[in-house]
């Protein structure tokens, strides 16, 4: 249905396995090209809203375009009241995000950037979700068993807690996962 993006070399900046099976679904033929070493803090007067489209822009700043590509980069966050809750820095800390989130609603906001060497766009998405009360042997088997060091918020609603711990959603349910493919899909059909 993408026809259009034949006249691009897409690249996906992501090394992350959901992103690639979510755009690889969406029938985007593309390689994945990764810049390692992004700096991906962000400054602290920022609005919890703007953070993953800042990240993803820099991101895509880190990656220079060759000719007919086109770069697709992402950052997810998970927020908490206010807090972001960024990837868990060990075992613990995936503990204490995901005993906070226990019982209660949070958002998950996506930031995509598409870029081209003649155009950049960017959106973003959210998504409310809600988790039902996790006991700590829940927990402590989720963390043992999927290692989510890896993902904002210490969950992949993919996954084990997903199946047993997520009571109700509002919005998209990819945008969790990491990549709005509604609002992306949308946005390539423009290129």
């Amino acid at each position: 249905m993408l026809n259009n993006l034949e006249k691009y070399e897409v690249v996906l900046g992501s090394n992350s396995p959901r992103r690639c099976e979510l755009l690889n679904d969406m029938g985007v033929v593309f390689r994945v090209e990764a810049i390692k070493g992004i700096d991906e803090t962000y400054p602290d007067n920022l609005p919890v809203e703007e953070i993953p489209v800042y990240l993803a822009r820099i991101k895509a700043d880190g990656h220079p375009l060759k000719g007919n590509e086109l770069l697709i980069t992402a950052d997810t966050v998970v927020v908490l009241d206010d807090e972001v809750l960024g990837k868990p820095e060990g075992e613990a800390d995936a503990h204490r995000m995901l005993r906070a989130l226990s019982g209660r609603a949070h958002r998950v906001i996506s930031g995509v950037c598409v870029t081209t060497v003649n155009r950049q766009e960017t959106f973003s998405d959210t998504s409310i979700v809600h988790f039902a009360d996790l006991s700590d042997d829940e927990i402590d088997y989720y963390i043992a068993h999927y290692r989510p060091l890896d993902k904002a918020g210490a969950y992949g609603i993919q996954e084990w807690i997903g199946n047993i711990g997520i009571s109700g959603i509002n919005g998209d349910f990819y945008n969790v996962m990491g990549l709005p493919t509604r609002k992306l899909y949308q946005m390539l059909k423009t290129f």
